[in-house]
């Protein structure tokens, strides 16, 4: 039974990836990062050392904090937090009570470099339909809830990519990108090592509206007309992603919770 101050491994993995979900922080020690390089879906990185620096990143927010085995680490620094005026957990078991959960964890070996604010910094095309759309989703919900996105003209994302650091994703000859029938959606999850029935089932339906392959899942038309539709609603790319980050919380949490579920109004009338 966790204490008052501390989150269940269960309960902590039925909010990863929702919107508004506590911040997760990793305040694992170096070595112990580095014998296992691997996140937790979500979580950022921090120097427990350097907690009253970095407090106050998270005013106004709830905070989840993790260490190696939940110990000293976490509680010192989500009691620094509260101290602060934050409200802060630790997670029970620390990293490898998630790890013995059998819980996902995000494959860091491709995670691009950050920048001087740690954010990971990505760039593609203009105008996004699907999986412009979707990849931006997938980072900021599962990898690096800061990351930043570019949207620029297509002939100048290699360029915006080499002058500003930057990762290009979905467009031609970079690593982020289609793989022969799977779109780039579906190499994010296969490189991040984001394995999880729902999001594989996401992925037919990402997959099905981006490709034009409408009958890989029911519901890639559907996401396919709203994606049009907010392209055409948005002229600010940014400003379009922002608003059809919904469209993609409602479709995961249908994806991990709803899937058996019908509705049946008006109810059938028998036949007289």
């Amino acid at each position: 039974m966790p204490s008052p101050n501390e989150i269940s491994v269960s309960t902590c993995a039925r909010l990863v990836g929702l919107p508004g979900s506590p911040a997760l922080v990793d305040v694992r020690t170096d070595e112990d990062y580095n014998a296992d390089p691997r996140l937790i879906p979500g979580s950022i990185r921090r120097d427990f050392k350097l907690v009253a620096s970095w407090a106050h990143e998270f005013t106004g927010r709830s905070v989840i904090v993790a260490c190696q085995k939940g110990l000293k680490l976490s509680h010192g620094s989500a009691a620094w937090l509260r101290h602060e005026g934050i409200i802060a957990e630790t997670l029970e078991g620390g990293f490898e009570a998630w790890c013995s959960a059998g819980q996902p964890l995000v494959k860091t070996d491709k995670l691009p470099s950050r920048d001087d604010k740690g954010r990971t910094v990505w760039v593609t095309r203009s105008r996004p339909k699907v999986d412009r759309i979707a990849c931006p989703w997938l980072i900021r919900r599962f990898v690096d809830p800061g990351a930043v996105f570019l949207f620029v003209a297509p002939s100048e994302v290699p360029a915006v990519a080499d002058r500003f650091a930057a990762t290009p994703f979905d467009i031609d000859d970079v690593f982020w990108s289609h793989r022969g029938e799977r779109c780039t959606f579906d190499t994010m999850l296969d490189e991040f090592a984001l394995d999880t029935k729902p999001l594989r089932q996401l992925a037919d339906i990402v997959r099905g509206a981006d490709t034009a392959r409408l009958d890989l899942a029911p519901q890639s038309a559907g996401l396919l007309a709203v994606s049009l539709g907010y392209s055409r609603m948005y002229r600010d790319d940014l400003e379009q992603l922002s608003a059809a980050m919904t469209v993609y919380d409602g479709l995961y949490r249908w994806c991990r919770d709803a899937t058996e579920e019908a509705h049946n109004w008006p109810s059938p009338k028998p036949v007289i």
